[in-house]
């Protein structure tokens, strides 16, 4: 397998993945809904992961990879005030926890340059 066609599988196993993560276990993302956004928070769990879920199968096939990469770089950064949010809500929580919320915000920069490079090499 080429180093591409791999990247863009676990590009797409990890959209997958968190796609169907919103359906098993939804409260745990319905807490990092920004309260901004119209409408209930599990509604905005749905479908977030409906479209992680659909960009996860746009990059999964080589015929729709290239659009389907751009679309999850745009997702990611979309996504950006939702870890926003849980950094701030999680600020008295145990260190680990805050860690983990932090951990969060910059690691959006990467995943968004992961897309690009599918992208790029489809």
């Amino acid at each position: 397998m080429a180093k591409s066609t791999r990247s863009a599988a676990l590009l797409a196993g990890l959209l997958l993945g968190a796609g169907a993560a919103h359906f098993a276990r939804p409260g745990q993302f319905d807490a990092i809904v920004p309260r901004a956004l119209p409408g209930e928070p599990r509604a905005w769990t749905y479908a977030s992961g409906v479209a992680e879920l659909a960009l996860g199968a746009a990059v999964a096939v080589p015929r729709t990879r290239r659009l389907g990469a751009l679309a999850a770089a745009g997702f990611f950064v979309a996504v950006f005030p939702a870890n926003a949010k849980m950094a701030y809500d999680w600020r008295h929580r145990p260190t680990p926890q805050r860690v983990t919320a932090l951990a969060r915000l910059p690691l959006q920069v990467p995943l968004v340059l992961w897309a690009l490079r599918v992208r790029r090499a489809a």
